[in-house]
């Protein structure tokens, strides 16, 4: 099989591509490097079964020749990270609306099989309890640049369902719950990598509120696992999937663990999110998960704990450190 990966270059795409070619198949990644990086495929490409296309999910051509030379396509390609979305809310919503709106396009009709990498942002601000596919969002003012990203990524998931009911492409959808691991970025709001660079430089950790939301994190081994099983199950067509652990940890004990791992001297200073953000933003209290939707298609499991997470995010950063020197 031959898989195209769009954004294949970033964080989980990258390591979707490692799995790929681990088993023998071919990927094509499309990537504009905007966010992505060449040097998380730098060792795919070496084994010959990976091919790497520089440019943009909103260039209509390339998209469809890309499509054309791939059996399946993961759409992993997207303006990610709340810092992000929050600094540039026009380009991060228009890459997402009119890139999603492309490659959706283009499966569709090629008759290629479509794995859509959405977000827990969808739910909004719902803290009310954990999240079941059906939950209701709950989102807050347009003015508010947060909910921009929410809005693009459903806008992308409703696509994909107009698609099935219509015209019987096979699209699955994942909503992803705050994926962690190995070379995943800080700079665009990513808590852990940011901690651990603090911690690792003995610099403060900056935990943004008062470090009382929780959240749940997921090991990216897990999470490409599972957009694997997925994608290779047909009762999963024309539904969606929640994707991520359901083991909660507050941020301020994140924090914690991640200087205790660490071995590091570092305080926690707490920092507004008005400061941290714009004024405004507004903050969601807990996000945590059901997936016995997704346990019961593919019999999926995380395998890897919070504590995982961490000290693979530590070696990482510690390895990369020792390498630039």
């Amino acid at each position: 099989m031959k898989y195209l990966v769009t954004g294949g270059a970033g964080f989980i795409g990258s390591h979707l591509v490692d799995a790929l070619r681990a088993r023998g198949d071919e990927a094509l990644v499309l990537d504009d490097l905007s966010t992505g990086r060449l040097e998380n495929i730098e060792s795919a490409l070496d084994s010959g079964l990976v091919e790497f296309v520089e440019g943009s999910v909103t260039d209509e051509s390339l998209v469809m020749d890309c499509m054309a030379d791939a059996d399946v396509c993961f759409h992993m390609a997207a303006a990610v990270g709340v810092k992000l979305i929050v600094d540039h809310p026009l380009e991060t919503t228009l890459r997402n609306v009119r890139g999603c709106d492309i490659v959706t396009g283009a499966s569709a009709r090629l008759g290629k099989r479509l794995l859509y990498a959405s977000t827990s942002e969808i739910y909004g601000k719902n803290g009310r309890g954990p999240l079941h596919e059906e939950s209701e969002r709950i989102l807050g003012s347009t003015a508010t640049t947060r909910w921009s990203y929410s809005t693009s990524k459903a806008f992308g998931e409703i696509l994909s369902f107009g698609y099935h009911k219509d015209l019987g492409a096979e699209n699955i959808i994942v909503r992803l719950f705050n994926t962690v691991g190995p070379r995943q970025a800080g700079q665009y709001g990513m808590v852990l990598p940011r901690f651990v660079q603090q911690a690792l430089a003995g610099d403060d950790l900056t935990v943004y509120g008062d470090g009382s939301q929780s959240r749940c994190f997921c090991h990216v081994n897990d999470t490409v696992r599972a957009l694997l099983a997925l994608v290779e199950t047909d009762s999963a067509i024309g539904d969606v999937f929640n994707v991520g652990s359901t083991q909660e940890i507050g941020i301020e004990e994140l924090a914690h663990r991640v200087i205790e791992s660490a071995g590091s001297s570092s305080e926690i200073r707490y920092v507004p999110l008005e400061e941290a953000y714009e004024p405004g933003f507004e903050e969601v209290s807990h996000r945590k998960p059901v997936t016995a939707k997704l346990e019961a298609t593919t019999g999926w499991s995380p395998r890897l704990s919070i504590d995982d997470s961490i000290n693979d995010v530590i070696a990482f950063q510690r390895e990369k450190a020792v390498s630039v020197a």
